[in-house]
């Protein structure tokens, strides 16, 4: 099981996001759950490390573990609200085809 926990401040912008596990819902090299949950998270990390208003810090220290944490100046703002919100649908869109496999937690923080 694919765990994807995306923090938001309270304005709905993306703060972090942390994946854990394996979906387990195909072969190793062959599950589409895992491929679909990588290149979200690949995307994300490459759209974000483009801009230079918005500071990324991120690792996947093993298979199946991936951490984001996001720092910002105040005009990359409605930017990355876009980003993550296009990051948590992807995510959700994942966890609604295979709910046995994937699950998205979304918490607002001040």
């Amino acid at each position: 099981m694919i765990e994807a926990n995306v923090v938001l401040d309270e304005s709905g912008v993306l703060r972090s996001c942390r994946v854990l596990g394996h979906a387990g819902a195909g072969l190793h090299g062959s599950d589409i759950v895992c491929a679909a949950v990588s290149v979200l998270t690949r995307t994300i990390i490459r759209v974000l490390a483009e801009r230079k208003d918005i500071k990324i810090r991120g690792n996947a220290p093993s298979r199946g573990e991936f951490n984001l944490e996001v720092e910002y100046e105040v005009e990359a703002g409605e930017y990355l609200r876009a980003a993550g919100t296009f990051l948590i649908e992807g995510l959700k869109s994942v966890s609604e085809e295979y709910p046995d496999n994937c699950t998205v937690n979304i918490e607002r923080r001040k």
